[in-house]
């Protein structure tokens, strides 16, 4: 009798053990790919933006005032005055933060939309590129995406504060530093003890590519869960930050017809924490980066 029993529990045993992985790999897909079995809802009246007004903020950042990293100040601080007039069309209320580092001055520049009080969404993009390359989608295409977004904002009845930051400073040598722009706004935030809902940190959104295999990961074990086109965007967090990931995917696709997915992690996997997002975990506020995965797609990425 008790060797049957025996047999019965090594039977069990050899079927829970499988099962138990299963489930484990099943919760960890849902916990960092965050599925949306139904897509956002599509809106009546969809926000319409200009292609070509796009096109000619890359154009003027990644052509008329390249290079324009930490070692051209007068080409970035050029790069700040055209940022700063174009928000200022939007009808937002700006503001300038001007800090030295190395014996030249840059500029934070930030616009605010909505009710002057209360909770907040920080919505921001670096517009300096590294070294001496162009940068047109490090960062340009982000800081276009920020100019047209404050061209609709300007146009709202908000519920709350929106406020839309430029940051001076990202790139090497000073990325991972207390000098970054995104690090000094962050910490004014602290000092003020602003309530914010969460921060998006628009970085590298213009390459896509409908070509096969072109998409990469920083590990193989994502491949099965993405596209292997590089034709979608990215709403990237950490496993704290589900909640806003998932609105802002679920946002994304009720807009258009551009494919959105999300990754939840851990900050150490190779490419979460490289933008601005960066300097708000280290703040304690929540925060995500809306991307097109720069080097894990554009071969043109230096």
């Amino acid at each position: 009798m008790e060797v049957k029993e025996s047999k019965k529990e090594s039977i069990l045993n050899r079927m829970l053990v499988p099962l138990i992985w299963v489930s484990v790999a099943v919760l960890l897909w849902f916990l960092t790919t965050q599925p949306l079995f139904r897509a956002g809802v599509s809106q009546k009246n969809p926000v319409k933006i200009d292609p070509h007004r796009l096109k000619k903020h890359v154009e003027v950042l990644a052509g008329d005032l390249s290079p324009r990293d930490a070692s051209h100040p007068e080409n970035l601080n050029k790069a700040g005055e055209y940022i700063r007039s174009e928000l200022k069309e939007s009808g937002g209320s700006i503001k300038e933060l001007s800090y030295g580092i190395g014996g030249n001055r840059y500029s934070l520049i930030m616009a605010h939309f909505g009710p002057k009080s209360g909770e907040r969404i920080v919505i921001g993009a670096h517009y300096d590129s590294a070294r001496d390359s162009p940068g047109a989608d490090d960062n340009a295409s982000g800081v276009a995406g920020l100019i047209e977004l404050a061209r609709i904002l300007g146009n709202k009845d908000l519920p709350l504060q929106v406020e839309l930051v430029a940051y001076p400073i990202e790139e090497p040598p000073y990325f991972r530093t207390e000098v970054m722009g995104s690090a000094v706004h962050a910490s004014l935030l602290r000092e003020q003890n602003a309530r914010v809902r969460f921060m998006i940190s628009l970085e590298s959104i213009g390459y896509f590519t409908d070509d096969p295999y072109t998409q990469s990961f920083p590990t193989p074990i994502l491949r099965p869960f993405y596209p292997s086109k590089g034709n979608f965007i990215a709403v990237v967090g950490r496993f704290r930050d589900a909640l806003p990931v998932r609105k802002i995917k679920k946002a994304i696709r009720g807009a258009g017809n551009l494919p959105a997915y999300s990754f939840n992690g851990w900050s150490r996997i190779p490419g979460v924490d490289l933008s601005d997002h960066r300097s708000y975990w280290k703040a304690g506020y929540s925060a995500v980066m809306v991307t097109d995965t720069a080097f894990y797609r554009n071969e043109n990425y230096t």
